[in-house]
C-alpha cells in the first residue's frame, strides 16, 4: 500500500537547515525523512496531550480515592508512595 504525500515548501533559516541536514546524515536519513519525523514526533505529541487533558476532565477522584484506599494488595515499593505534596493539594 502506497501512503499519500504532499509536497510543501519550507523556509528555514540557513543555520537551522544545516544543523538538521547534520543531524539527519548522522542518522542515516534525508533531510525529508528527518523533517517528516519531526513533524510526525508533534502532532503525535500534542495528541496525546489533548487525549489526557480530556480524559482529565472527565475523572472521578471519588473512585480513584475509593480505589486506592481498598483492603490488600501489597504496600507501595520504595519511592511508589503518593506524594506529599499531591495528597495535600487534593485536601
Amino acid at each position: 500500500m502506497k501512503t499519500k504525500t504532499a509536497a510543501y515548501a519550507l523556509r528555514l533559516p540557513a543555520s537551522m537547515k544545516a544543523e538538521a541536514e547534520k543531524i539527519a546524515a548522522e542518522d542515516g536519513a534525508s533531510l525529508n525523512q528527518f523533517i517528516a519525523s519531526a513533524v510526525a514526533e508533534k502532532v503525535s505529541a500534542l495528541r496525546t496531550a489533548r487525549y489526557f487533558a480530556e480524559k482529565k476532565g472527565r475523572t472521578d477522584w471519588s473512585a480513584f480515592d475509593q480505589i486506592m484506599r481498598r483492603e490488600g494488595g501489597a504496600p507501595p515499593v520504595a519511592d511508589d508512595e503518593i506524594p506529599e505534596a499531591y495528597r495535600t493539594a487534593r485536601k
